[in-house]
């Protein structure tokens, strides 16, 4: 059994590469899916995601298939996208989904039809969907950074970022923070996006920083405590995918995301605040 798990690792240094990418994605996603949960903004993460495919798209047809100048033009495209509908949002009468939704639209079908101009449908499918275990070191070491980032603005701004969530409002009256720190947010969104891009591929990067935060609900209603087990499920997401996808001969991506989704299922029935929970609690209170 323990061969069943260790030896993939043991034996292939592209798998090594893959879950430490993953795993240190894990890390980076979660807080920024918790925070994106809490705000309401869920959907926002997967419009996000398919808005820096343009950018992806403009270094993908200079360069081909290279990590940095694809990044670049993501994390470019991504920012203009993100502040662009973010400042619709504030200083217009729309608002901030309609906005983002305009801008995502629009850069989704700009992306699709860059990469289909210049590349092959197999092209489109790495760009989309992504590889991660094509991971270098190069990619390592830029995942690591997104990684480091987003810890320090997290722990930098964390009281900023809890009010900005909890209550925008509160803190736009005792504070000129609020604005700031609603880009900075968005700016950090981005950049995990941008990451995951490297890994999962625009349409599934979304998932490694959703679905943890969102089964993480199903086990505390603390805001740090969901941060950590959120970390916790995407890295045992990451480890299963991976996994599977190794010995069942399934892409990498889809099977980490797949695993995540089944951790969040049974969150919904087993966890702490789940369905289980609850009514062994009303039955309990029922007999008393």
């Amino acid at each position: 059994m323990a061969d069943f798990f260790i030896e993939p690792f043991v034996q292939y240094v592209f798998m090594q590469r893959a879950l430490t990418g993953a795993l240190i994605l894990a890390i980076s996603c979660g807080p920024v899916g918790v925070f994106l949960m809490l705000r309401r903004m869920s959907l926002t993460g997967d419009a996000m995601s398919h808005a820096i495919l343009p950018g992806a798209a403009v270094g993908f047809l200079f360069y081909g298939l290279e990590i940095l100048p694809m990044t670049i033009g993501g994390l470019v495209v991504g920012l203009v996208v993100a502040l662009g509908a973010g400042a619709v949002s504030r200083f217009t009468v729309q608002k901030e989904d309609a906005s983002l939704a305009a801008f995502y639209l629009i850069s989704l079908a700009l992306g699709v039809l860059l990469v289909s101009w210049r590349g092959s449908s197999v092209d489109l499918m790495h760009v989309l969907f992504g590889t991660v275990l094509a991971l270098n070191n190069e990619a390592l070491g830029l995942i690591s950074g997104i990684c480091i980032v987003t810890l320090v603005v997290m722990v930098t701004f964390w009281r900023a970022l809890m009010a900005e969530c909890l209550d925008p409002l509160f803190l736009r009256s005792v504070s000129n923070w609020g604005s700031p720190v609603h880009f900075l947010f968005l700016a950090i969104v981005v950049l995990n996006l941008v990451g995951g891009f490297q890994a999962l591929g625009t349409l599934l990067s979304v998932g490694l920083m959703m679905l943890p935060a969102a089964a993480s609900r199903f086990w505390s209603n603390r805001v740090a405590p969901m941060c950590f087990i959120s970390i916790g499920i995407g890295m045992v997401s990451c480890f299963a995918g991976l996994i599977l996808s190794y010995h069942a001969s399934l892409p990498s991506g889809p099977a980490i995301i797949l695993s995540a989704g089944v951790i969040y299922a049974l969150s919904i029935l087993v966890g702490t605040r789940g369905v289980l929970s609850d009514l062994l609690g009303s039955g309990r209170h029922k007999t008393a």
